[in-house]
């Protein structure tokens, strides 16, 4: 499935309504154009062509569902060893899966590959727990995917705080180390 800009009109938010809320929020951002990127190793494999790399943290994306189907979306450096039999326990959850591509669409939507905290602007109901990598919070840089793949916004752990509380999501913050 295509994660790219190139079908960023049949998500239910664009990437440019998601920019124009970061700025009305005054939430400042760089932004980064690539080649589709739809995992850690192929962002990693991008990033290793690029001269003096982006400094600041890399972040991976989860999106599980435990057999009660409640949802949620694990952020964590992009390095971090994520044991989901122990994720479950630390969250309260049991048994956590990976979310379906189609459970993904209606719950977040967007599509395999463009996964990341930004998704929460598509779910106005919190049908979906964030659960976030506390070292993030500290951080004074860094990158998640717009929506889509094929774009990279650079901001704060800060005011990625501030981007969550105003979509209504409070994570709950996990040391993964």
């Amino acid at each position: 499935m295509d994660a790219s800009s190139a079908f960023k009109d049949c998500l239910p938010t664009s990437p440019e309504t998601l920019l124009d809320k970061l700025t009305s929020l005054d939430i400042s951002f760089t932004t980064h154009t690539h080649p589709p990127l739809r995992t850690v190793e192929d962002a990693k494999a991008f990033r290793g062509d690029l001269p003096g790399d982006l400094p600041g943290a890399h972040i991976k994306n989860l999106y599980l569902r435990d057999r009660k189907k409640r949802n949620f979306l694990v952020v964590a450096q992009e390095d971090r060893q994520i044991d989901l039999k122990s994720l479950g326990g630390q969250i309260g959850s049991d048994r956590l899966s990976f979310g379906s591509a189609d459970r993904l669409f209606e719950m977040l939507g967007v599509r395999p590959g463009a996964v990341s905290p930004f998704t929460l602007i598509n779910d106005p109901d919190h049908k979906v727990q964030l659960i976030l990598d506390a070292d993030l919070v500290g951080q004074s840089c860094l990158y998640a995917h717009p929506l889509v793949n094929d774009m990279t916004l650079g901001l704060s752990g800060a005011d990625l705080l501030r981007f969550t509380a105003y979509t209504g999501h409070q994570p709950q913050l996990l040391s993964f180390a």
